[in-house]
């Protein structure tokens, strides 16, 4: 089987290239700090070296190849299922978020976990969303402090975790949420060096990554709690939280129910990936609007308007700009060809979003923040993929933009923001995210 494209073929059967991927000859363990913590300038230095498609080796013993060319990379999210493992691709989330994650299982595991989510990010669930959101973001902007400097990123992570707390079990407070809420952001705030320590036990016994562990065994104390008594629960079926759904559907269905275990995995991904994206999506828009006064007052216009899709813009450019994650993962099960170069079997091949986001050739001007991109028409297709794409592109797309547009319109009805700095702030590696180095620090000035 071949996929053809209009520049180039991706081979799944009958492969006959013998050159693999050219890359970096470095150690191991230098291309894995490079990469995690400093890809925003090597990886276009490597694509300038290599070309549109360089191999990496990176720890804990993985080959991955990054794809820069928009036509093999829509052809790799349009491949068979079983043949691109997104779920073995996402392995060095699997310590975090379990076996069972949505993100971390593959074909049919993975469909039955996605169905069962499905219904909570649908459009008539988004639809009855809208006014908690709403809420919450109006409760949150009133709480910003006037005339001084703050990180916008530690504000919109606290709201957007509210958000995913009520969508997630109903309710966002009570001691055993409140404990979660705070260990929670212990999760999400490591390093490249502090992702190490996941796959290495002799780690994990001492400094930091001892830490870490035991804060995660919290979390899974608090969790199993949590679903402990909801299982005991009388008006599951009245309630419309994710965990209820999971709970009803799964009594419901003629499948085997879904265990504490299974429950554990989906919910700590929401958790952590439904809060932290969405939060640094919004924290990137803040420092842009920031410091471009012109696209400050028409989104604020937009704003004053209900402008939604002026808003919406902003937030899509600022993904173009600053893309959340950098790549998404696919492992190959078999050999394939790309072009006149083999992958082996067991390879991970990665599409590159920043690269692709930060090409003129898709994108005139990469390094200009203009919304204006997004409003009449959108960039060609497939240059533009913050969420992935495919049949795994990210579930909840829909409802962090829906979320954004929502905390953004909220801000500028209120504030008028301002940097601290004049200087930009650099992208920093922040677990698999890249976040402003710190914390998109942002002055309000109330509006009369």
């Amino acid at each position: 089987m071949a996929t053809d494209t209009s520049r180039t073929v991706i081979r799944l059967d009958d492969v006959t290239a013998t050159r693999e991927p050219p890359g970096p000859r470095l150690p191991m363990l230098v291309q894995t700090i490079l990469f995690g913590g400093f890809r925003r300038y090597w990886l276009p230095h490597l694509r300038r070296r290599y070309g549109e498609v360089f191999r990496l080796r990176l720890y804990p013993g993985r080959s991955v190849v990054l794809l820069t060319d928009v036509e093999q990379i829509r052809a790799i999210f349009a491949g068979p299922t079983s043949v691109f493992h997104a779920g073995e691709g996402n392995v060095i989330l699997k310590p975090a978020m379990g076996d069972h994650s949505v993100l971390l299982t593959d074909e049919d595991v993975h469909l039955r976990a996605r169905k069962l989510l499905m219904p909570a990010f649908n459009g008539a669930s988004l639809r009855g969303y809208r006014d908690m959101i709403t809420e919450l973001a109006e409760a949150e902007v009133r709480r910003w402090p006037a005339h001084r400097p703050f990180s916008a990123h530690a504000r919109t992570q606290a709201f957007t975790l509210e958000v995913i707390l009520r969508v997630v079990f109903g309710v966002s407070d009570g001691p055993r949420l409140d404990e979660l809420r705070h260990l929670l952001g212990r999760i999400v705030d490591i390093g490249p060096i502090q992702l190490i320590g996941w796959f290495n036990p002799d780690l994990q016994r001492t400094g930091p990554w001892k830490r870490y562990a035991l804060t995660q065994r919290r979390v899974d104390e608090l969790l199993y709690a949590e679903i402990a008594e909801r299982r005991r629960a009388t008006d599951l079926a009245d309630r419309r939280d994710v965990l209820s759904r999971l709970l009803t559907v799964s009594a419901d269905s003629d499948e085997p129910p879904l265990t504490d275990a299974e429950l554990r995995d989906q919910l700590i991904t929401l958790l952590l990936a439904g809060h932290e994206t969405t939060a640094t999506a919004l924290a990137w828009t803040l420092h842009e609007l920031a410091r471009d006064p012109d696209a400050l007052a028409r989104a604020t216009r937009a704003a004053d308007e209900g402008d939604e899709k002026y808003l919406e813009a902003v937030v899509k450019e600022a993904l173009r700009l600053h893309p959340v994650i950098s790549e998404v993962a696919r492992k190959v099960t078999r050999d394939i060809q790309i072009g006149d170069m083999r992958i082996p079997a067991g390879h991970t091949v990665m599409p590159s979003i920043g690269l692709v986001h930060a090409d003129p050739t898709h994108h005139p001007e990469p390094d200009r923040f203009r919304p204006e991109r997004f409003v009449d028409a959108n960039p060609p297709t497939g240059t533009w993929f913050p969420f992935g794409g495919g049949v795994r592109r990210c579930l909840g797309a829909g409802f962090s933009q829906l979320e954004s547009v929502i905390m953004l319109r909220a801000v500028l009805s209120r504030h008028h923001v301002t940097p601290e700095r004049l200087a930009p702030e650099y992208p920093k590696a922040r677990n698999i995210t890249t976040v402003p180095a710190r914390g998109a620090r942002i002055v309000t000035t109330p509006r009369s």
